[in-house]
């Protein structure tokens, strides 16, 4: 069994998380494509930094749980449970101030060990559901 540690998919994610969207261009190539929901989809590595900069904002303490990764040649998937508080409205859902934990999927192609493709399938609905003023 692989080590989620030792994949570009768990790389990505944390950078995300921390914050460090500089290393990104160490982890995705410069005209990656990310097809993502909530109309989050970016075609370049200075999109995907721009997205995650807007959810970091929205969400500062956004969290990014890898639970499982798969590895078949140069595709990773992983199974993440996504976590954070919506402080500010992002990718169409309004700001609430509560927070919330939903499934994703993330699937990736790779290309010379950087990330040249990916899909992020999350549960929105949840989301929605769970931000949604009481």
């Amino acid at each position: 069994m692989i080590d989620p540690h030792e994949t570009v998919v768990f790389h990505w994610l944390a950078a995300g998380d921390a914050g460090d969207l500089d290393l990104f261009d160490k982890l995705l190539h410069s005209n990656v494509i990310v097809h993502a929901p909530g109309g989050l989809s970016t075609n370049s590595v200075e999109d995907e930094k721009a997205v995650w900069a807007q959810a970091i904002a929205a969400m500062p303490d956004l969290r990014h749980e890898v639970q499982e990764v798969v590895v078949d040649g140069n595709v990773e998937m992983a199974r993440v449970v996504v976590t954070g508080t919506l402080m500010q409205s992002f990718a169409g859902v309004n700001a609430s101030g509560r927070s919330f934990e939903i499934d994703q999927a993330v699937i990736t192609h790779l290309r010379d060990g950087k990330i040249a493709e990916a899909w992020e399938i999350a549960d929105i609905a949840a989301l929605q559901t769970q931000v949604a003023p009481i």
